[in-house]
């Protein structure tokens, strides 16, 4: 029983080192972070300049569903829809997808695809190299041979060599 401990202690050990999970760790901070400038961001500014068009703050626009709608007592009487506040969370979203995306996501996916065509290139050149080795190497042969002059091949070990016209000869 004691080993299993050890081995289920010593596989969270391992998952929480691992490089993965300390990343995601950073990303939530800086994710709650950043969620709160934004919400500063749509509450400070978003929502007043909307407020402006109209006659108040955003996350204050409500429609009445059932009357009476009215506070009494530190109760709402009737059903109220409170439709400014999810305008708001819609704003605070929009825009911080908007951020993401323009300044996180494109440039990413620019940098990745300026990597990916290097790679390309790189494959293409090397792929030339080759190609164009195959074809040196070829040609030392084919220069090679007509420097011998006609075909010989070696008929036994020890024997001699027999030309193209069929003489046998013991050079």
């Amino acid at each position: 029983m004691a080993e299993k401990k050890e081995s289920l202690l010593g596989g969270f050990k391992a998952f929480l080192m691992r490089g993965n999970v300390i990343d995601l760790a950073v990303a939530v901070v800086i994710g709650a972070a950043f969620t709160n400038i934004v919400n500063s961001v749509v509450k400070g500014i978003i929502n007043p300049i909307v407020g402006a068009f109209g006659t108040k703050d955003l996350e204050s626009y409500a429609s009445c569903l059932k009357a009476p709608c009215r506070v009494v007592d530190g109760e709402m009487q009737g059903i109220q829809l409170q439709w400014g506040l999810v305008l708001s969370a819609v704003l605070s979203f929009l825009i911080t997808a908007a951020v993401v995306y323009f300044l996180m996501v494109l440039p990413m996916a620019k940098i990745l695809a300026k990597r990916a065509a290097h790679e390309k290139a790189k494959e293409g050149v090397a792929e030339t190299m080759e190609i164009s080795e195959l074809e040196v190497l070829k040609e030392i042969r084919d220069h090679l041979v007509a420097q011998r002059g006609p075909y010989t091949t070696n008929n036994t070990p020890g024997s001699g060599v027999v030309d193209g016209t069929g003489t046998h000869s013991t050079s």
